[in-house]
């Protein structure tokens, strides 16, 4: 590591190659600030003789800010001591973005959801629970159609809909044998769009309408179609009270109407994407993000 490497502004927790990491390195230069990418795997503590967390050489005390672009798959062990180790940097003075308390509201659905309803937000019924017996009368309750979700996971990745009693049976026995958590979400009937809202600092930055015609699910990552979306009072309201129940700096909330007109909470992601939305709205996502955490 060179002399000029080896204190940079901002860290950024990413995968390799990644467009976000990329961008956000673009953005800092643009503003006269040196960001590097690290490695989630390469994250080590020292505690007893001078605590210390660093990532490979770089020791990470030492930035302006983290930020978190990924939470790479890892046994329970690994994610608690990485979210561990973002909370000790927190408590040593670095701004971590977003904080480990963030991270680990929103990457987890039933705790984001049963957050949201605690403070009156609208959110699809709901039931999660472990074994097939339990789904199968969850499914049941939620009218026969539901969207069974994976516990941790984003663009759309895992998620199932389930209306017939055969692939509901399967689908439940595998899952629970699996070892892994059943949650099931009732299928709202909608006109097949929903909307994402980016936060940042408790304002909106702007949102998009995401639209598939081939595929219930309509993130972009599904090549869902992206349009200039004017968010409503709302629309407003409901997404920064939906971030502030999670404590996320950043956040892209997902909204979605039902064929009734009734607004529902599906996701607040605190780790958003804005590749797609960047490119709709012309809004440079990166520059805010930095000037924001880099005044």
């Amino acid at each position: 590591m060179t002399e000029a490497m080896q204190k940079p502004d901002i860290a950024i927790l990413g995968n390799e190659g990644s467009w976000y990491v990329n961008d956000l390195v673009r953005a800092a230069h643009e503003q006269k600030l040196q960001a590097v990418r690290c490695d989630f795997t390469q994250l080590a503590t020292s505690v007893g003789t001078g605590e210390k967390v660093h990532c490979g050489e770089l020791d990470l005390r030492s930035v302006k800010s983290v930020i978190v672009r990924t939470m790479p798959p890892g046994t329970l062990e690994q994610v608690v001591f990485r979210m561990d180790a973002l909370q000790r940097l927190e408590t040593q003075g670095v701004s971590v973005v977003n904080s480990p308390r963030a991270l680990e509201c929103a990457v987890d659905k039933y705790l984001t959801t049963s957050r949201l309803a605690a403070v009156g937000l609208p959110v699809p019924e709901t039931i999660v629970c472990e074994t097939e017996e339990a789904a199968i009368d969850a499914w049941e309750q939620l009218g026969r159609d539901v969207l069974v979700k994976p516990l941790f996971g984003s663009e759309g990745r895992g998620i199932v809909r389930v209306s017939d009693p055969d692939v509901a049976h399967r689908t439940f026995r595998t899952i629970s044998r699996l070892g892994a958590v059943l949650y099931l979400q009732r299928f709202i009937d909608h006109s097949g769009f929903d909307i994402r809202v980016l936060v940042l600092d408790g304002k909106v930055v702007g949102g998009i309408k995401r639209s598939n015609p081939h595929d219930y699910r309509s993130n972009l990552a599904r090549q869902g179609r992206a349009d200039v979306h004017d968010v409503s009072d709302l629309e407003a309201e409901i997404a920064l009270a939906a971030t502030d129940v999670t404590g996320a700096r950043i956040a892209g909330v997902d909204l979605l109407y039902d064929d009734g007109g009734r607004c529902y909470v599906i996701e607040v992601n605190a780790v958003p994407g804005w590749r797609g939305f960047s490119r709709c709205t012309g809004i440079d996502v990166a520059s805010r993000l930095i000037q924001s955490i880099c005044p």
